[in-house]
Parts: structure tokens; sequence; C-alpha cells
């Protein structure tokens, strides 16, 4: 096969992408997508409508991007807990207008200090993913509440115990079980049965709560409550502290978290991690998050080549994108991981890059992917690919508020219900710690995400902050497990390179290619190009590809938002 290779300065990148035309941009691949949500003033992207409108509220009375993020995060607990909640944690990258600065905030659950590295082995083997996952092993020290209220503390301009209004309200007097919540519950009905309290909650009966039934959470609204009253002290010491303990230990599978672990969380501020592409910089969390790094690292790889002019339905432009992430993916399973317990090569190391990007120039799917040899600070270290597993779950926000003040920020329980247990307080505990390796070492070479006492768990949420000219310019993210990373990757290619709005560019069908297999949207035109890339060298995967992308494009001429037409997600902006 023949491929011809054409390069283009950044700058012309950039001037191509500013003159495509959204009509040029709404054909095959690119769905035919509604017209984004557009705004002059505020606008508020988040994955329930009832938890938007109460972010909403806020931005409407003058609130910030950081209160009406925790106004919007109180009601996802409650609404969309299979996602994220107060028994889990974060990450938060923010822009302040005032400043320029750019901040990212590591709200990421820690392992107990108890925890050992063969936490999740038996007779020194793996156990079963479900096996760890399900019960108090897997939970680790939720950091999402100290979040809100360090954001709010930095950030903040509304008074703190009104931001949990309307989570309040809809818990005490009830909220109307969503179809996506309804169907979530019913296909994990064995899982959730696991746990007294959980199935009493979840499976009343011992049936399944039905889509439209009312949802009572009169113990959240009492969290929220002294939550909203006493800040987080209210939740890592006292009552709620002591329930989540007792909860993990009494378990079927009991795990290590004591009230030490919980008093000695502490939310860490972190360097922004930026890679430039197409004349912007596209910011977000570092280690241990692997999102900024891998989403970097996959843009810097394909920039020297004409994505723009390919467009989206050239199975030549996926080949670059797929083989870019999975050289990405491979540097991922080796380096990556918490930096404050691992070192970190300089992965976005322009010389590397180049270097990796060239193994992209022919014309077919590469061979055989391995991880590079990226250059050190100090003597290089040995470590062994990690394949751990992480199944989709999680939810994403974005915000910009009326000050210009710009917020993306994902969180999570991890897994779908987490661990299972839904703590005294009315919120489920996370499952984090499954993020782990759950094996040490790999031959002899220690592997950098193995568990080890207060550290962090490798995490593949993205947030993302799109830099120009030093203001933001998009604020985007994802939930989708270790997909997330493809998904972001895919929307900022289609909004800068291929002139998609924000709204065209969520919801063209995602093509994600992480460890050699292509994966195809099912239901949508990328199962089209099944064999167009099986010609080119690829095994290929139609199926379900579940993303939650909230999107803000932002301009001179106002704010344009979308949501994810795969889940129940709206936009709101005035």
């Amino acid at each position: 096969m023949i491929f011809a290779l054409c390069l283009l300065a950044p700058a012309a990148f950039a001037q191509q992408a500013a003159d495509a035309v959204a009509p040029e941009a709404a054909t095959g691949l690119a769905p035919e997508a509604p017209a984004p949500v557009t705004a002059q003033d505020w606008m508020v992207a988040a994955a329930n409508p009832l938890a938007a409108e109460a972010g909403a509220r806020v931005l409407r009375e003058g609130g910030s991007a950081a209160d009406a993020m925790v106004a919007v995060q109180a009601v996802l607990g409650l609404v969309e807990p299979q996602s994220s909640g107060l028994g889990g944690g974060a990450f938060l990258v923010w822009y302040d207008a005032a400043t320029g600065a750019l901040t990212t905030l590591d709200g990421r659950e820690t392992a107990p200090m108890a925890a050992t590295p063969t936490l999740f082995q038996v007779d020194g083997e793996p156990m079963g993913f479900f096996d760890a996952v399900v019960g108090g092993l897997s939970v680790g020290t939720p950091g999402t509440p100290l979040l809100m209220e360090e954001a709010h503390r930095r950030w903040g301009r509304a008074n703190w115990g009104g931001l949990f209004d309307e989570a309040i309200s809809l818990a005490e007097d009830g909220f109307a079980v969503s179809p996506r919540l309804a169907t979530l519950i019913a296909d994990d009905a064995e899982r959730l049965s696991s746990s007294e309290a959980t199935a009493a909650y979840f499976l009343p009966g011992g049936t399944p709560l039905a889509e439209g039934a009312t949802l009572v959470n009169a113990a959240y609204a009492e969290t929220l409550r002294a939550f909203a009253r006493d800040g987080s002290d209210a939740f890592y010491s006292g009552p709620v502290a002591e329930g989540i303990v007792a909860t993990i230990r009494g378990a079927a599978q009991p795990g290590v978290l004591t009230l030490d672990d919980l008093a000695a969380y502490d939310v860490v501020e972190r360097p922004a991690v930026c890679a430039p592409y197409r004349g912007a910089e596209i910011c977000g969390m570092g280690p241990p998050s692997s999102g900024a790094l891998t989403v970097g690292q996959i843009l810097a790889l394909i920039e020297p080549y004409d994505i723009a002019a390919l467009g989206p339905d050239d199975p030549q432009a996926w080949r670059l994108i797929g083989d870019a992430s999975r050289l990405a993916f491979a540097d991922r399973g080796r380096y990556m991981a918490d930096s404050d317990f691992v070192p970190m090569p300089r992965l976005l190391d322009p010389g590397y890059l180049a270097e990796r990007a060239a193994l992209l120039a022919g014309d077919d799917a590469l061979p055989e992917v391995t991880a590079g040899t990226p250059p050190w600070d100090h003597a290089a270290l040995e470590l062994a690919d990690d394949t751990s597993l992480e199944l989709p779950s999680t939810s994403h926000i974005s915000i910009v508020d009326s000050a210009g003040n710009a917020l993306s920020m994902t969180t999570t329980i991890e897994n779908g219900f987490g661990s299972r247990l839904l703590a005294p307080g009315g919120f489920l505990l996370n499952n984090e710690l499954t993020d782990f390796s759950f094996r040490t070492h790999s031959d002899g070479v220690p592997i950098a995400n193995r568990v080890e006492p207060g550290k962090r768990p490798r995490s593949s949420m993205s947030p993302t902050i799109v830099m120009r000219d030093g203001a933001p310019v998009m604020v985007v993210g994802s939930p989708g497990g270790s997909r997330i990373i493809g998904y972001v990757a895919k929307t900022i290619v289609a909004h800068l390179d291929w002139g998609m709005d924000v709204q065209q560019a969520i919801a063209l069908p995602h093509l994600v290619n992480r460890f050699g297999t292509y994966d195809l949207e099912e239901g949508t035109a990328a199962a089209a190009l099944a064999e167009p890339l099986a010609a080119l060298g690829y095994e290929t995967n139609i199926r379900g590809l579940t993303s939650g992308l909230h999107a803000i494009a932002i301009a001179a001429d106002g704010l344009t938002g979308g949501a994810d037409p795969r889940r129940e997600g709206v936009a709101i902006g005035e």
C-alpha cells in the first residue's frame, strides 16, 4: 500500500483548522450532531441534568466555577452514584482568569498505610479482578470531599453552605431514577447484593430499582448537612469517618483502611503537564494520572503528519492516531505511576518524541510496539510493563464562569458502583486500589504501579484545558477507564484538526487502539472502517464505547458547549 506522507508546519495546521467550517466537518464519519449550546457569560457541562442545573444556579447567582463544581459534584454523588461521589477521588485542572495561572489539584485516593505490595495476591498469585474489587480490600482513602473544600477555599466566591441546597433537597425529597442508573443497577444486581446495606438501597425487596422510581437518601442528606456546616472535618473524622472504617472492616472481604488514614489524607497541588499541539498547549494532570502525559504523547507523535488533510474518514488518519496511541500506551504501562514514589523519565522530551513519531512514517500498522527509551535526569531505572485493568465508570465536569475562570474535573469511584459498599453516610466507597498492579514484579523487575502504603494508584483520568496565547480555548474530559485517553485525544483532534464544533467532536464515533486491537464503536459509521483497518494490519473489534465527554469551547464571541449523547449529560449556559 502506498501512502503519500504530507508534512506541514504547525502554523499551517492551525490555520487549516481555523479555516475549516462545520458543514464540511459534518460529513462521512461525523454524525449529524445537534448544534452546540451557546452562551456569552458562563457555562456548565455535566453528566446529569439535575447536577448541571445545580451548577447553573450557582453560576447564575455570580458564583465561581469552583463553587459550581461543589454543587455539581454533590448532586452527581446522589443521582449518578455508580460513577463518582464523596467516597471517591478526582483530579482538577483550574485556569485563573485574574492571574493567568494554571493549577492542578490531585484528589486521588491513597493506599492505606497498612497496605502491602501483595495486597491483591493469594499464595503469590494475583486475585481475580472482581474478587479483589468487591468488598473492603479495594477501598482507598477518599479524596473528593477535601478536593471540593480546597477548590472552594482557593477560588470560591459563594457561601460554602449554600452550595449543597439542591443535593440536600433531592436526597430528602427523592429523585427519579434515570434510565441509565436503572439499567446499570439491573446489570450489576448480583454484585450489589453482596452487601446488605447496598442491596437494601439499590435492590429494595430484592428487586432492582426501576426507571422512574423515586429514590430517597436521608443518610446522604445528613452527611451533606454536616459537610456544609463543618467542612471536610465532618467527613475525615467523627461519625462519618467511623462509619466508613466500620463498613470496610466489616465487609465479607475486609479492608485495611483506618481512621488514621482518613485523618492524614491531603490534596496535593502539582504542576500542570502541557504538550504543544498545532500552536496550542494541551494541559492536564500529571502523575499519578497518566492522562496528560499519554494524551500529550499521542498528539505529539501525530503532529508531523497532515491529519487535517486526511480527514476523519480516511483509515490512514486512524492508522496514525491508533499507532501513536499504542506507542504512548507502551510507555504508560512501563513508566507511569505515582511520581512521589517512582522517578519518571522525560516522556515529553522533544527529541525522544521525534524519534517515536518517525516510527509512524510507514503506511501499514506497526507490527510490534514496545516502550521506548526516553531520557532520564539521573541513571535510568529498570521497570517492567504493567497490565493493570482499569474498567470504565467515572464522570467529568467542565465549567467556565462569568469571570473567565475555567475548570476541568474528572471524578470517580473507579468501577461502576465502586467496591459495592454503601457507607452509613449514604455514599458508595471506591475500589480505587484495584487500579494498582496486582503483581509487584515481572521476571524479577519491579513494576512502577505496584501497591505501596500511601501511594496513589495510576489513573487514566484526563481533565484537560487547551490553551492558546496564554488563555483557554477548550475545556474537555471524559469517563471511560483507560479509553478516556483516546476519547479526549480524538475530541481534541476533531476540534482542532477537522474543524468540528465541540458537539460534533464529542459525538464523532470512537476508534480506540491501546494495545493493538482497534476498538470501533458499534452502531456508528466507525464500523465501516473495520475492513480498511484490517487491510492495514489491525485486528478490529466492534463494541460499545460509552464515553461521557463534556466540553466547552471558548472564543472571542462567546462559549459553545456540548454533552455526550452516549450518556445523560447536558450543557447549560447563559
